[in-house]
């Protein structure tokens, strides 16, 4: 009989392109980045129907799929080592069934290995939602700390890992010359709400500080300082809370100062040791009763089953009581206990044979979707949300849940007084699955999508490179709060002293109503204001007053224009020299400018052929303040002239504007994107994927002392 099968056609090879371009992207965010966007289980999915073209298509099948790699590739900014052994990565199931049938595998494996006996024993360890790890001993001492990577090359993390009280840094008793132990970085529950409520707290402080900047000005340098001592994120002027654990230890492992990641008490277990030449293994039950004994942190929880049935059991038990833990878990691994059947058994390129990661399935509860809002964001997005009858999930009270888009509520069919079913993503994020049709009440109609905001009634506008509706109003009264504080802010028009609490008094007494409106303030209007003294009131006037001078691309920058950052500002004024230039350019002009593509020009244009804004532009400039660039010089005594410059991650000495700026003025220039016409990339700490572009490119990587040396050389 032949074994010939037909080629694969151009539909099934562009989805296999789509497949492997998709799971690479999702690899890079999870292991590099730190920053998954979509749960695992969309991922699997994803895996799954690649694997199945493969085995319909076997020549679609190359070495650089996914389905033969473990991960992505290691970051850069840290050593890259090899593992003694590979750390292979595990295939995934859900349900019981597929579990039963991992156990079929599992013994008819054995039977065809002519293993004498053919019934497996399991253990049943809780999967631990953090960062692999591999640890390395030497004559009982710990030498070397290693990350998952691609699973055979990871980075070099020894000295955020020293850091972990949990890791011995010698092992007691009759420890292996040499040997690799597996286990799990994570973050405790606990600790994450720590930290939490640490960044709650100087939030709260800045929110005060900059209410009176004039009066707490060197408190609120000492309190940015230390925030940045801690090396929490910035979202605009306030601090990021963590969203998850597994996100907060991949970060902190990632930091180039160790001192600073034992700022944050990370924990370790560890579950196996690699099957290195001289490491005789019998069963893992003794493994882990061994690596206890050695000095190793290992969970109490493992579970020793003689049959897949008390696997299963083992497994109903956790589903029901993982929220008592103290951590985070996203499953249980079975794993074949008989060190011998593992051999016979064996493993793909990829993942053992005699392990599988049974994954919990996300609660799912049904609930009444009592009415549907249109929320606009401070970028002007349209955003319904879900109002939802209260229902328990995932140990919270669940009321509203974000719906994205309208295109999603079109999709999934999600009306007003429907019953939906309500999950919660990565069991941090509500989110609605899709409504129980055999429920639906009668009369329930399709949801409108809105032409108009619901706050200013300005007509919407759809964003070019996706399905977000957008109010592009600026003095729209739901963005006018964000969108002032972004116009006041130190990388736009700095206007010293105009902070949150100032600028929702401005609002609320009905005094500012757009951009505009600032540059008519009184001192004798500010003094009227709580907390705001004359010389208070005199003291913001002149900073508005000086803020009239700001060069074009602060203002641009300002404007809050969709998709124009600080750079896309700095590129866009330089090209033209005045606003009158830039708001008479048509789209193919706009198209033309350096690292301008159709979305960001089509955005732009979009901004300008806005009667509102262009009310606006008219506005300001009646009102003095400036619509044109300076011609900027350069400089040609300098390394860094003429050179590309990319900064990703966070940096100890500068802030980014900060270190944009230096590049500049040394007549090099500050990119946004990684490519190949970018010269070096300056990385510091968490830094994501820019660094993983930069190294397949080739790209030189400095550090911020690599970066000053550089600065400080001749041309």
């Amino acid at each position: 009989m032949s074994n010939a099968h037909a080629p694969a056609d151009p539909e099934s090879a562009a989805r296999h392109r789509a497949l492997c371009e998709a799971i690479e992207r999702h690899n890079r965010l999870y292991y590099v980045d730190a920053a998954p966007e979509i749960p695992d289980a969309e991922y699997d999915a994803l895996y799954r129907e690649l694997a199945a073209l493969e085995q319909q298509y076997p020549e679609l099948q190359t070495p650089d799929s996914p389905t033969q790699r473990v991960g992505a590739a290691p970051a850069a900014g840290f050593a890259t080592v090899e593992h003694g052994a590979p750390m292979l990565s595990m295939d995934n199931t859900y349900n019981a069934g597929e579990l039963r049938a991992f156990d079929e595998r599992v013994r008819r494996g054995l039977q065809n290995a002519g293993a004498q006996d053919a019934q497996p024993r399991y253990v049943v360890e809780l999967k631990i939602d953090g960062v692999s790890i591999s640890l390395r001993y030497e004559s009982g001492a710990f030498v070397r700390a290693a990350t998952r990577g691609d699973g055979r090359f990871g980075e070099d993390v020894t000295a955020n890992v020293r850091t972990i009280a949990g890791v011995p840094e010698r092992l007691r008793g009759d420890a292996p010359e040499a040997m690799e132990v597996r286990g799990e970085v994570f973050m405790r529950r606990a600790e994450l709400e720590r930290l939490n409520r640490e960044i709650e707290a100087f939030n709260e402080l800045l929110d005060q500080y900059e209410a009176d900047e004039e009066a707490h000005r060197e408190e609120l340098k000492a309190l940015n300082e230390t925030i940045r001592s801690r090396n929490y994120r910035r979202e605009g002027r306030r601090v990021a809370l963590f969203k998850n654990p597994r996100n907060a230890t991949a970060g902190t492992l990632k930091r180039l100062d160790p001192a600073k990641t034992a700022q944050r008490n990370l924990d370790i277990l560890v579950y196996d040791i690699a099957p290195l030449p001289g490491i005789e293994l019998t069963t893992h039950w003794d493994t882990l009763a061994r690596l206890r004994a050695w000095g190793f942190p290992v969970s109490e929880h493992a579970r020793r089953c003689e049959d897949i049935d008390e696997a299963l059991e083992a497994c109903t038990y956790w589903s029901e009581r993982r929220h008592e833990l103290g951590f985070e878990t996203d499953g249980l691994v079975i794993k074949v206990d008989s060190a011998e059947h593992r051999r016979l058994l064996g493993t793909t390129s990829k993942s053992p044979r005699w392990a599988i990661a049974f994954k919990f399935p996300a609660e799912i509860a049904e609930t009444v979707l009592e009415r549907i809002t249109v929320q606009v964001g401070k970028t002007g997005a349209l955003t319904p949300v879900a109002n939802l009858e209260p229902v328990q999930l995932a140990g919270t009270t669940v009321k509203r849940a974000n719906l994205h888009n309208f295109e999603d509520v079109a999709r999934k069919d999600i009306r007003e007084g429907d019953v939906v079913r309500v999950q919660k993503a990565g069991e941090i994020i509500p989110q609605v699955l899709g409504p129980v049709l055999e429920r639906r009440p009668e009369g329930a109609a399709p949801y409108p999508v809105p032409d108009r905001c619901p706050a200013c009634g300005s007509e919407v506008h759809q964003d070019p490179d996706g399905a977000i509706l957008r109010c592009l109003n600026p003095a729209c009264p739901a963005q006018l709060q964000g969108r002032l504080e972004h116009f006041a802010s130190r990388g736009a028009m700095d206007i010293d002293g105009l902070g949150e609490k100032l600028v929702a008094q401005l609002i609320d007494a009905g005094l500012v109503h757009s951009f505009a409106d600032l540059y008519t303030l009184t001192a004798e209007q500010l003094a009227s204001l709580d907390r705001m003294g004359p010389k208070s009131a005199e003291n913001l006037v002149r900073a508005i007053a000086t803020s009239k001078q700001r060069p074009l691309s602060r203002l641009l920058y300002g404007l809050g224009i969709r998709h124009v950052g600080a750079h896309t500002a700095e590129v866009l004024a330089d090209r033209y020299g005045s606003m009158d230039a830039l708001v008479s350019a048509d789209l193919e002009d706009l198209q033309q400018a350096p690292e301008v593509g159709e979305i960001v020009a089509a955005s732009v244009h979009d901004f300008f052929d806005t009667t509102a804004n262009r009310e606006l532009i008219a506005r300001l400039r009646d009102c003095g303040v400036s619509m044109t660039q300076p011609k900027r010089p350069r400089s040609d005594a300098s390394a860094l002239a003429g050179k590309t410059f990319v900064v990703t991650g966070t940096l100890d000495r500068y802030t980014r504007d900060e270190i944009h700026e230096r590049i500049k003025a040394l007549g090099g220039r500050a990119a946004s994107s990684v490519s190949k016409k970018t010269d070096y990339v300056v990385a510091g700490a968490d830094a994501g994927s820019k660094l993983a572009q930069a190294q397949e490119l080739g790209i030189t990587i400095l550090t911020e002392d690599e970066f000053d040396a550089l600065a400080a050389e001749g041309p």
